[in-house]
């Protein structure tokens, strides 16, 4: 990782609980050659993965609804937000994780899963890149209720829309998650759903 228009000049650390956020300072150097320092916190979350579970003989997907604080404080008046299965990579490779993720929060056992593409989710400020799969279900791949890990105080509902009903749901703004929007724009195109 090498660009010689940047030179990081000073790295400070501003937190580091779960996860680490820094503040960079670093000099750019523009088009015209002159050098300009700026500033930025970066927050440093790791990866994770998401998945869009489907039926095609049903038309049907799987989608999750939990409590999402950050979407509180800043408007979502119940916190509630319906978004396709995901987590972090923790030291697991992206496939591993999405099936342990899916098999935890939502019940299912995934047979198989095929990634489609890989995302940074908001590269201003956060290094994550997500890496987005989906998978299809049916209901004998059920092996639990689901619902998430006590542990990680997950609370999580697992819902089961059709598809062009959980589609409609991104005009009517019941469904504001960006990586689940991104996931069903793909399945629009992609699946015969």
């Amino acid at each position: 990782m090498h660009n010689p228009k940047i030179n990081i000049i000073k790295t400070e650390v501003l937190s580091k609980q779960k996860f680490i956020l820094k503040k960079i300072t670093y000099d750019y150097t523009k088009e015209d050659t002159t050098v300009e320092q700026q500033t930025r916190e970066i927050y440093y979350r790791g990866n994770g993965a998401v998945i869009l579970l489907y039926n095609i003989t049903h038309k049907t997907i799987i989608l999750t609804r939990q409590f999402r604080l950050p979407t509180y404080l800043n408007g979502n008046t119940s916190g509630m937000l319906i978004e396709a299965c995901a987590g972090m990579l923790d030291e697991d490779n992206p496939i591993d994780c999405i099936r342990r993720e899916t098999e935890e929060e939502t019940g299912y056992r995934l047979s198989s899963v095929k990634k489609v593409f890989q995302s940074y989710m908001s590269p201003g400020a956060v290094t994550e890149i997500l890496h987005f799969f989906i998978g299809e279900y049916q209901s004998e791949m059920k092996v639990s209720e689901g619902g998430g890990l006590a542990e990680e105080h997950e609370n999580i509902e697992v819902l089961e829309y059709p598809f062009n009903e959980a589609y409609q749901m991104i005009t009517s703004g019941e469904i504001t998650d960006a990586k689940t929007i991104m996931l069903l724009q793909y399945a629009k195109i992609n699946l015969p759903l």
